[in-house]
């Protein structure tokens, strides 16, 4: 049972097998049944979404002979030749012809990356998955579909998308198949969001399949510049911070953007003097005795924005816990899903989890300050399936207030008696949710409020790449940036997404705080929190 009930209308889904001839005639025959219950009890069999093919073949138990010979009269006289919508209410299409299954229905079983879990390792089932009820088209809330609510094209709702992924299946329509351009075409605007993965009723899970498609689309092929600009973000990142006045200097010059597919109208977050974990390594032991927690240096945080990590770290401190981290090379991948790079990131998994064995089998938390939380929930136990290490690391990794709630019970938060916007990030959204980030807010006393402003726009790189730069900031301009711009300079601005604040601080002149830094704040400057009416800017390396 789904949606609402009122007037008898009754919306369910009923598992009848439309896929062998024995169980379309047990099909047909329920509707037929169904169809004289409700004209025994007075009802109409024309439903709130019309009637069309579903029930046109039933009019005559309805309206009689006569009257239905009147609606084919009728039709006649307006459309001669029969080209408006043909066969639907007039000489109507058998109801279980036209089937999108059928006893014909026998798709192709690819290959995969990702496992499915949820649809039995089946792309095919995963693909069938949209029963078109079309919530992906709502405009006014939520996150689903953001370049559809810029839009309003139908090939970008999560339903058109998925309808075109089956399409590409079945062979009939689209014909190319993995290699087929539009399908590319129909995904590219697809932000990654992973909204649908928690607004669909039915959890299609887009940002997944859009990976899965691009990974054979562009196999033994190049990747577009962006691919390898800001996909192997990790691998430069390493490099710059080798030299980071060199990276900024090279990365503020227009013509290096544009050779890298990003957009010349973007501004580059720069690589930071000093890199987290080298700042790390230089601190001294703090909590010696406290239990330890593992605070995982992501790419983006560790080299371009350190000051977040370093606010965790201490907040963890402050919480009488023993901060550990780990010194090797570690990225989650979360970009390379974005341009189908499944085997390296398959790669970066196998290394993550050579590094984390021990602390995980020694049940020792791991907390995330960005989306990389959602991959090691999300597409870690997705890419690796039946793996004992894996499901420990997935259930073990944590956000920050999650952390906080769990591990550190008898620690009271320091009090910040703030207003504050919280603006949350897609993917957290979509698979941790936002409950121990509100808990948390509520225990130091801050008035927020959690904004229902969708995506920003950003969306990991999709907003800094050249042919998407347009529609990125379309998107942000719909509910967010409005926000933002309203508030006054004395509210608090938080946003724990990196894409997030980038978006925030590239298009007003506001600047974001992530949870971590606002309890920085509070633990160093009191309720009060920064005197002024900027306080983002006043106290931007907490």
């Amino acid at each position: 049972m789904y949606g609402h009930f009122g007037d008898g209308c009754v919306h369910c889904r009923i598992d009848f097998d439309l896929e062998s001839a024995g169980g379309l005639r047990r099909f047909r025959g329920f509707v037929d049944q169904a169809a004289d219950l409700v004209l025994e009890h007075g009802g109409s069999l024309s439903g709130e979404h019309g009637d069309g093919q579903s029930r046109g073949e039933l009019f005559v138990k309805m309206f009689g002979p006569e009257l239905v010979g009147a609606f084919r009269e009728l039709k006649a006289i307006w459309d001669p030749d029969g080209r408006m919508n043909p066969h639907k209410v007039v000489d109507p299409y058998p109801i279980v012809s036209n089937m999108k299954l059928g006893s014909g229905y026998n798709p192709p079983e690819p290959r995969t990356h990702f496992s499915y879990p949820e649809d039995a390792g089946s792309f095919a089932h995963a693909a069938l998955r949209c029963v078109g009820a079309g919530k992906c088209r709502d405009t006014e809330s939520g996150t689903m579909c953001p370049s559809y609510m810029a839009t309003f094209d139908e090939q970008h709702t999560t339903r058109g998308r998925s309808r075109i992924l089956y399409e590409m299946l079945q062979g009939d329509t689209v014909t190319h198949g993995f290699r087929s351009d539009e399908v590319h075409e129909a995904l590219d605007l697809c932000l990654a969001c992973k909204g649908c993965k928690s607004e669909c009723p039915v959890d299609v899970d887009m940002a997944t399949y859009k990976a899965e498609f691009l990974s054979k689309y562009y196999r033994r092929r190049l990747r577009p510049p962006e691919a390898y600009s800001m996909g192997l973000i990790m691998l430069h990142a390493r490099l710059a911070s080798r030299a980071p006045r060199l990276a900024n200097f090279l990365a503020g010059k227009r013509l290096v953007r544009r050779l890298g597919g990003i957009s010349p109208e973007r501004r580059m977050p720069p690589f930071a003097p000093q890199d987290f974990k080298a700042w790390f390594r230089g601190r001294g032991e703090v909590n010696p005795r406290g239990d330890p927690v593992v605070v995982f240096p992501d790419t983006f945080n560790n080299y371009l924005h350190p000051e977040t990590l370093k606010a965790a770290v201490e907040v963890l401190e402050a919480a009488g816990l023993r901060v550990l981290v780990p010194q090797e090379a570690l990225c989650c991948g979360r970009p390379l899903y974005d341009y189908g790079m499944l085997d390296t990131a398959k790669l970066f998994w196998r290394r993550m989890l050579s590094v984390l064995r021990e602390p995980i089998r020694h049940g020792l938390p791991v907390v995330g300050l960005t989306s990389c939380v959602a991959a090691f929930r999300d597409e870690l136990p997705n890419l690796v399936p039946r793996n004992e290490d894996v499901k420990r690391l997935t259930m073990q990794t944590l956000t920050l207030a999650e952390l906080l709630r769990g591990h550190a019970p008898g620690w009271d938060p320091p009090p910040l008696t703030r207003r504050a916007l919280v603006h949350g990030h897609c993917h957290q959204e979509a698979i941790m949710g936002m409950e121990a980030e509100r808990e948390l807010y509520e225990r130091i006393g801050l008035d927020f409020e959690l904004l229902d402003s969708g995506c920003c726009g950003m969306a990991g790189s999709f907003g800094f790449e050249s042919e998407h730069h347009e529609i990125s900031v379309k998107i942000g301009e719909r509910r967010l940036l409005p926000r933002v711009r309203e508030a006054g300079r004395d509210v608090l601005l938080i946003a724990d997404g990196f894409s997030c604040k980038s978006q925030i601080e590239e298009l007003s002149d506001r600047r974001a705080l992530h949870t971590a830094q606002v309890l920085k704040m509070a633990l160093d400057r009191g309720p009060e929190g920064v005197a002024g009416n900027e306080p983002e800017r006043a106290y931007p390396d907490v």
